[in-house]
C-alpha cells in the first residue's frame, strides 16, 4: 500500500458550486462499454494483471474458519498451476491483493495467511457495514477491534443520511474520526453510490471523504440493489483526479458489486487507464471486489485459448 493519506481541512468551496452534467456522463459511458477494451493478444497479460486486483471476499452469515482457510489458499493461488504453466507465468508469484472478510473473521485469516507464509494483507469492513446505521461509538470501536485482531485494511461505510441531508461537515467528521481509529491500517470509504441519490452527490461524498482521509474510495458494499456502474465509476474517478490536481495526494478507486465476467475486469482496468493513466493500475490505488471473476477467467482455459 501506499501512504497515508492525511486529508485536508473542510473546504466546502470545493464541493459547493459542483453540478454533474449526467447526460455527458452516460454518454461517455456507453463508449467505455461499447468497444473492445484489450486486443485479443494482450488479453491473457490483462486478465492476470486483474487478478492482483481482487480483493478476494466472503461476508456470508456462515463464514466459518475452514471456509476463511480456504477463502486464504485461494488468495496466495488464485489461478490454476496448469494454467499459469501454459503461459510460462508460474514463477510470477500472482496472488490476489488482499483478504477480505467481517471483523470476527480477522483473526483466522491472518492465522491463515501467516501458516501459508503469506504477506497479503487482510481487510475488514466495519462501522455497522452494510447499512452503517450503529451508534459512531460502536462503529468506531468496531474499526479499533479489527485492526487490533491484525486487519491492515478498513473498508468503512458511509452514513448515507449525511449526504442525502447535506450535512458534508458531519461527513467529513465521521470519517476523520475512521481515520484515527485506522491507526497504520489503510482507510477504505465506500460510498453505497445506489443510495446517494445523485450522481452530483457521489461526486460530493467522494471529495469529502478523499478530504477527511481516505486511503480509497469504493462504490457499494456489493448489497445494495444497485453496484458499481460505470456512470458512477467516472464521476468518482474524476473526483479523485480532480483531488489529486489539488493536493498531490493519488487516491485509490475500488469497484465492487456485480462485476463477475473476465470482459467486465477488462473494461474496468481500460476506465482506470483512460481516466487516471497507467500510474493507478497497480494494487496499491486500484482494487476490485469481485470473487466471482476468478472462477470465470479460469473457466474453459480461457487463459490458455487467449495466448497469440
Amino acid at each position: 500500500m501506499s501512504a497515508h493519506n492525511r486529508g485536508t481541512e473542510f473546504d466546502l468551496s470545493w464541493i459547493s458550486k459542483i453540478q454533474v452534467n449526467q447526460p455527458a456522463v452516460l454518454r461517455r459511458a456507453e463508449q467505455i462499454q461499447a468497444r473492445r477494451t484489450v486486443k485479443k493478444e494482450w488479453q491473457a497479460a490483462w486478465l492476470l494483471k486483474a487478478v492482483t486486483f481482487i480483493d478476494l471476499t466472503t461476508l456470508s452469515g456462515d463464514d466459518t474458519s475452514s471456509n476463511i482457510q480456504r477463502l486464504c489458499y485461494k488468495a496466495k493461488y488464485p489461478i490454476r498451476e496448469d494454467l499459469l504453466k501454459a503461459l510460462n507465468m508460474q514463477d510470477k508469484d500472482i496472488t490476489t491483493a488482499a483478504v477480505c472478510v467481517y471483523p470476527a473473521r480477522v483473526c483466522d485469516a491472518v492465522k491463515a495467511l501467516k501458516a501459508a507464509g503469506c504477506t497479503i494483507p487482510v481487510a475488514s469492513v466495519a462501522t455497522g457495514f452494510p447499512a452503517g446505521q450503529t451508534h459512531l461509538k460502536t462503529r468506531l470501536e468496531e474499526i479499533r477491534l479489527a485492526v487490533e485482531d491484525g486487519a491492515m485494511e478498513i473498508d468503512v461505510v458511509i452514513n448515507r443520511t449525511l449526504v442525502l441531508t447535506g450535512q458534508w461537515e458531519a461527513l467529513y467528521d465521521e470519517i476523520r474520526q475512521f481515520r484515527k481509529a485506522c491507526g497504520e491500517a489503510h482507510l477504505k470509504t465506500i460510498l453505497a453510490t445506489g443510495e446517494l441519490g445523485s450522481l452530483t452527490n457521489v461526486y460530493k461524498a467522494s471529495m469529502i471523504a478523499m478530504m477527511a482521509g481516505s486511503d480509497f474510495i469504493k462504490t457499494s458494499t456489493g448489497k445494495e440493489t444497485v453496484n458499481a456502474t460505470f456512470p458512477v465509476a467516472i464521476v468518482m474517478l474524476r473526483a479523485i483526479r480532480d483531488f489529486f490536481w489539488k493536493t498531490g495526494n493519488k487516491i485509490g478507486f475500488k469497484p465492487a458489486g456485480g462485476i463477475r465476467s473476465a470482459k467486465d475486469s477488462l473494461a474496468w482496468l481500460s476506465l482506470i487507464k483512460e481516466e487516471l493513466g497507467d500510474e493507478w493500475l497497480k494494487p496499491e490505488l486500484f482494487r476490485i471486489g469481485a470473487s466471482a471473476l476468478l472462477s470465470d477467467i479460469e473457466r474453459q482455459k480461457r487463459l490458455v485459448n487467449m495466448k497469440g
